[in-house]
């Protein structure tokens, strides 16, 4: 079996477990958000993980960074809409604040990326 070269990416690894705990706490919203938060805060997680992999097949460094920043912009979105949920109190600010470290962890990492890109 092939191994491309995104999944060798700590911030790929990383994003795809944040990805996972995400979708299981979207899991506490209320049935009537499944087309409003609950698809928004899916839909931006996953393209973190998403713009890291398509980024990767780009041939131009510029281009690269260009998905890495789409990659911390929708973390940075996930952010947000947690936030709100917490807010709206369908998740425990607890919650919320165990997964700001790992949200903290992969952004740092999404913007070493990008330098690193830059500089290639």
């Amino acid at each position: 079996m092939r191994v491309y070269s995104f999944e060798k990416l700590i911030v790929w690894q990383e994003s795809r477990k944040l990805t996972k705990e995400v979708y299981l706490l979207s899991k506490k919203f209320p049935k009537e958000e499944q087309f409003g938060l609950t698809s928004q805060v899916r839909r931006a997680i996953v393209s973190v993980c998403s713009n890291i992999a398509e980024g990767s097949s780009r041939s131009t460094s510029k281009d690269k960074a260009r998905f890495t920043e789409m990659s911390f912009g929708s973390l940075l979105e996930v952010l947000n809409q947690l936030i709100l949920a917490a807010d709206l109190e369908f998740i425990k600010i607890e919650e919320l604040n165990k997964l700001r470290p790992r949200i903290d962890e992969i952004a740092m990492m999404l913007n070493g990326l990008k330098k690193s890109q830059l500089n290639s």
